[in-house]
């Protein structure tokens, strides 16, 4: 194609469109609106930053869908996991990353690309009508005018939520004379997370504690905006049953107190942040406390009594659209094709989704290949959001082996395996198709 690739939003879906479409030998343009305005959430201008965990999660390609999903994107020449993998954080088995220089590497990488123009603006409603290839991977947190736009255009309402944030803590306050270093199960190198203990009276006071305390108010139009269930605030959690959270992040399992020699009754466990080891993040402890509550509810935690927190949670609003109803199979606007969406926008949940789905329609606008596989993971998601998951019940999704189609033969343990072998299989299949219809 010779008419430039617009892209909107330089977040992680939108910077991997625009590594994918540039790479292709297409002319981009990607809009940022950032520093001219701000997000709700968003701390600096840097393209593709990390706002909620600097986790990108399972790196297991053989055993786990987004481990899978890690290795595809590899093999497409990824530049999100070109970055990850050269700013990679002690983790265990998940793929974490140090955020700025993640976030460093994606941004010059973009800047440098020759067939990359980067523009520091906001769009304001829908893009001309003379722009006749788009992408709009503006996020979670698309500015208002471009969502009322949108929903203009589609006729359709945008679903919400709320995404909440976990707080950071400086690593040199913790009391490592009650925390200890173990990963669970000791995967990894066997200690790569910090735990922080809990005994059963302290962890009923705790819970009680997160329920009286004093939390964000919605403001009148938020008010019945669901929560996306795979990033429930740490209080919502509690609410749901006192048990709830020790069955959830604050599980034992796979931990042993090396000072009690036993495993807690609960414990909270902190994930490093950045590559110093200076900041270390509360691993499934996003809220919407209020931050003084934050300080002294969390301060009850054992080993973190003198916390010092270098960020603490927030709640922002997110949303997404119907994309079942709305997109075709390549991510077109069914209503407007010159406008394909990418990213959280479209449903999907979790970084590595969103840069996928932004992998996707970057090669689509540029080169209109096919889809891949429903085999694969990059092919799963997209078939789910486009066509598999149910228009009247739509809620955004993280890519899992449910959404595969089945392996005849393949049972229990092996089924996870044999799914990930045939993906890749089929994956290097569409690849080596495609790189055949370019030559």
């Amino acid at each position: 194609m010779n008419d430039v690739i617009h892209i909107i939003g330089g977040g992680l879906a939108g910077s991997e469109a625009a590594w994918q479409a540039a790479q292709a030998g297409a002319r981009v343009v990607l809009h940022e609106m950032r520093p001219l305005r701000a997000t709700d959430a968003h701390q600096t201008d840097s393209l593709a930053e990390l706002v909620c965990s600097n986790s990108l999660r399972s790196d297991d390609w053989e055993n786990n869908a987004v481990g899978l999903l890690h290795e595809e994107m590899r093999r497409c020449g990824s530049l999100v996991m070109r970055a990850a993998d050269a700013h990679r954080l002690p983790a265990g088995g998940a793929l974490a990353v140090d955020r700025q220089g993640f976030s460093d590497a994606v941004t010059a990488a973009i800047g440098g690309h020759p067939n990359i123009e980067i523009r520091r603006e906001e769009i304001a409603g829908l893009p001309p009508e003379d722009w006749r290839n788009i992408v709009v991977a503006t996020g979670p947190l698309t500015s208002p005018a471009l969502a009322e736009a949108i929903r203009a255009l589609t006729g359709e309402e945008s679903l919400s939520f709320f995404d909440a944030i976990a707080p950071i803590v400086h690593r040199e306050s913790i009391d490592m004379d009650v925390a200890w270093m173990q990963s669970r199960y000791d995967k990894g190198d066997g200690a790569d997370y910090v735990n922080c203990p809990l005994d059963e009276a302290q962890y009923k006071a705790f819970i009680a504690a997160l329920l009286a305390g004093d939390k964000t108010e919605f403001k009148e139009w938020e008010t019945f905006t669901p929560y996306f269930e795979g990033c429930l605030p740490i209080e919502v959690m509690a609410a749901r049953g006192e048990d709830t959270l020790r069955f959830g992040p604050m599980k034992p399992v796979g931990l042993r107190d090396p000072r009690a020699g036993r495993r807690p009754y609960a414990v909270v466990q902190l994930r490093q942040d950045n590559a110093l080891g200076t900041l270390w993040n509360m691993v499934g402890f996003q809220t919407k406390l209020k931050h003084g509550e934050q300080t002294h509810i969390f301060r009850t935690i054992p080993g973190l009594q003198n916390a010092q927190f270098a960020r603490l949670g927030g709640l922002h609003r997110n949303t997404f659209i119907n994309s079942p109803r709305l997109l075709d199979g390549r991510l077109r606007l069914k209503a407007r094709p010159a406008l394909r969406f990418a990213g959280q926008i479209t449903g999907v949940e979790g970084y590595v989704e969103s840069a996928a789905i932004g992998l996707l329609a970057g090669r689509f606008a540029a080169t209109d290949c096919a889809a891949p596989p429903p085999t694969t993971a990059l092919g799963a998601l997209l078939s789910h959001i486009t066509q598999g998951a149910d228009e009247r019940t739509f809620q955004p999704m993280n890519v899992n082996f449910g959404l595969f189609p089945e392996l005849k033969g393949a049972r229990g343990r092996d089924r996870k395996k044999a799914m990930s072998h045939r993906a890749l299989a089929d994956l290097d299949a569409w690849l080596g198709a495609a790189r055949a219809a370019a030559e």
